[in-house]
């Protein structure tokens, strides 16, 4: 069994935000806005409710709010899918194993937590699907099966994506965010998200996790435990 840590999620780079963390530690999920001209998802922000009952719109400057979703991962049938070099990374994922994401949160009002990044929910793996090896019918079914998920609706890539599918009963999108990263400087004295230690220790990883690639592994069987144990699991 390994575990895999992925960022995710609506961030500075790609909508100008990030999503919000309470003063009780919870948050909500927001995921990017959809970049490709071509996919078929037409639902919006105006059209996502929220843990805490509002609209995803209403968390979100004007500018962003009326823009198409990313919805990946999502957490009602429990997928996540990419091309590229994620995808490459997705597939050293095997039934059993972990797919852990962490988001960039910022205070909603009162910082109680520092704006950061965050552990926000994760998959216990079913299934792993290449779709370079599946039929086209068959990936059509599965596009069927799983139109929650946005990605799915990028015709562009139904040759190439590989999509990552969690066991219902042993994946959740979290109540609380788990705060993972600290502020370091790099030589040119700019700051960047790097893990904290407390979890260098706790996980044995450590250096930046800013950038959603590469992805970091744990393999270690007792931080493992000590990863489990975080989530709650």
């Amino acid at each position: 069994m390994k575990a895999m840590l992925l960022r995710v999620g609506i961030d500075k780079s790609s909508d100008g935000v990030l999503a919000l963390i309470f003063p009780d530690g919870s948050f909500e999920y927001i995921p990017l806005s959809e970049k490709d001209e071509k996919s078929t998802e037409n639902r919006t922000y105006q059209d996502l409710t929220g843990t805490r009952g509002k609209l995803i719109s209403s968390y979100l400057p004007s500018s962003v709010a009326q823009r198409k979703v990313h919805l990946d991962p999502e957490f009602t049938t429990f997928t996540y899918g990419d091309v590229g070099r994620k995808a490459n990374y997705l597939l050293k994922l095997n039934p059993g194993d972990l797919l852990v994401f962490y988001m960039g949160l910022t205070p909603n009002s009162v910082a109680e937590y520092p704006e950061a990044l965050y552990i926000t929910g994760y998959f216990t793996v079913k299934t792993v699907l290449d779709f370079k090896n599946i039929p086209l019918p068959q990936v059509k079914g599965i596009q069927e099966k799983y139109s929650h998920n946005s990605h799915l609706k990028r015709r562009s890539d139904e040759n190439s994506m590989v999509l990552v599918v969690g066991s219902p009963e042993k994946s959740k999108l979290l109540d609380k965010a788990i705060l993972i990263s600290a502020k370091k400087l790099n030589k040119l004295g700019r700051a960047y998200h790097a893990v904290s230690p407390p979890l260098e220790k706790l996980l044995g990883i450590k250096g930046s996790i800013q950038r959603s690639i590469p992805p970091r592994f744990i393999e270690d069987t007792d931080k493992l435990v000590n990863l489990r144990e975080l989530l709650g699991m």
